[in-house]
């Protein structure tokens, strides 16, 4: 089964790329829903989607017509979309064995016809698609389909849009944070070359030569430190671009929001296979912010894996802890389940990167990139992923974090 998944030949460099955008699909549900509308008033369906695939899931961020917010990605029609050069089609979906069974097809709103155009980045990564779909049979002419690809090209400029604001945002959060710390810096070596001035301006000739020296010698010194932080300040470096963990995306989180945040996101998929799902802070900074980059990405991917295989009346268990230390915090995410375990070749194979895929306690397919994607973010972050299993006794995955002040 899994040897007929419809999986894009850079599939990794694709879900990173989705990654970097570092999306809040929570967030960003309200911003797409005018070209959402557009796109089925073009063809005259009476649906349109939105669609973003990661490693696990299809987040519908914007819907018309049929109120959905995610499903298995291995459920999807859009999944075939995203391998598509151009756009894929089907006539009749309830005479197609890849998804007559689908429950959007088989019960209401018994879809038919199914129509997707590529969310294709500029540097040519399909990150999702767009679609429009109908009860009944449509005929779309090639002027539709150039109009369905102008507004599918109009979806990737406003992600990457809003990328690029949410960058900005920290930039400026940054640079204002740059401007206090230079400001308190300057003032200690500045002040102290006013007072010694004052000094020997007060005392006049009462002054002893090796006084007025010794304050001299105070007076360089401080004005060295000065020139140091100028320096500093004038540094062709910048580490807001060299380092990663720099990348904010724009916005912050707390463990309070961490924590509804997951809850919203990855609860339908606990309940649809039946699985006890918690989130629970195990810390007393409940409300001191950190950045939120990439922590949605690293958490729902491994949350999703739990899931997956994890059996019907099993658990999933998330517990989030930061420890607030002097020159940096510590972030742990630990993800515990219940489900069939892992052997210490499996662990292996995940730690060193070359994980194959397999199908989940309920059948699910899988797509094997998401614990290798969970990996390189976390590594990209200057943390650590360790995985603790044995085989029937469920996984415990934790990450840590280093996050800067």
């Amino acid at each position: 089964m899994n040897s007929i998944l419809p999986i894009p030949e850079n599939e990794l460099e694709r879900i990173t790329k989705l990654s970097e955008l570092d999306l809040d699909y929570s967030e960003i549900k309200d911003s797409f829903n005018d070209l959402a509308r557009l796109a089925a008033k073009v063809v005259g369906t009476s649906i349109s989607l939105v669609n973003l695939i990661d490693s696990f899931t299809q987040w519908t961020v914007s819907n018309y017509g049929l109120p959905l917010e995610q499903m298995t990605r291995a459920d999807s029609v859009c999944q075939y979309t995203i391998v598509s050069k151009e756009s894929f089609e089907i006539k009749d979906l309830s005479e197609d064995d890849r998804f007559k069974d689908k429950f959007y097809v088989s019960g209401p709103p018994r879809v038919r016809y199914y129509f997707g155009v590529p969310l294709q980045t500029s540097d040519g990564f399909h990150l999702g698609a767009l679609c429009v779909l109908d009860s009944t049979g449509k005929e779309i002419t090639p002027e539709k389909v150039e109009l369905l690809k102008i507004i599918a090209r109009e979806i990737v400029s406003r992600l990457t849009t809003f990328h690029a604001i949410q960058l900005l945002k920290s930039r400026v959060r940054e640079a204002a944070e740059s401007q206090r710390k230079v400001a308190h810096d300057i003032r200690g070596p500045l002040g102290g070359i006013i007072s010694l001035a004052e000094i020997i301006s007060e005392q006049g000739d009462k002054n002893k030569m090796e006084e007025v020296l010794s304050f001299i010698e105070l007076i360089q010194k401080s004005g060295n430190s000065l020139l140091e932080l100028a320096d500093e300040i004038l540094s062709v470096e910048e580490p807001a671009q060299a380092s990663p963990e720099n990348e904010t995306g724009g916005s912050e989180l707390n463990l309070l929001l961490f924590r509804e945040k997951l809850i919203k996101l990855y609860s339908p998929q606990a309940v649809s296979k039946g699985i006890h799902f918690d989130v629970e802070i195990a810390s007393h900074d409940e409300q001191t912010p950190f950045s939120k980059s990439k922590l949605l990405q690293i958490a729902g991917n491994l949350i999703s894996n739990a899931i997956k295989f994890t059996p019907h009346g099993g658990s999933v268990s998330v517990y989030l802890t930061l420890s607030v230390q002097a020159s940096e915090n510590m972030l742990e995410i630990r993800v515990k389940d219940t489900g069939i375990g892992l052997s210490p070749e499996e662990i292996r194979s995940i730690t060193e990167g070359d994980a194959a895929t397999t199908e989940g306690t309920d059948g699910e397919t899988g797509y094997g990139f998401g614990l290798e994607l969970v990996k390189h973010l976390v590594e990209g972050l200057r943390g650590k992923l360790q995985i603790s299993s044995l085989p029937g006794e469920g996984a415990l995955f934790e990450i840590r974090l280093p996050l800067k002040k």
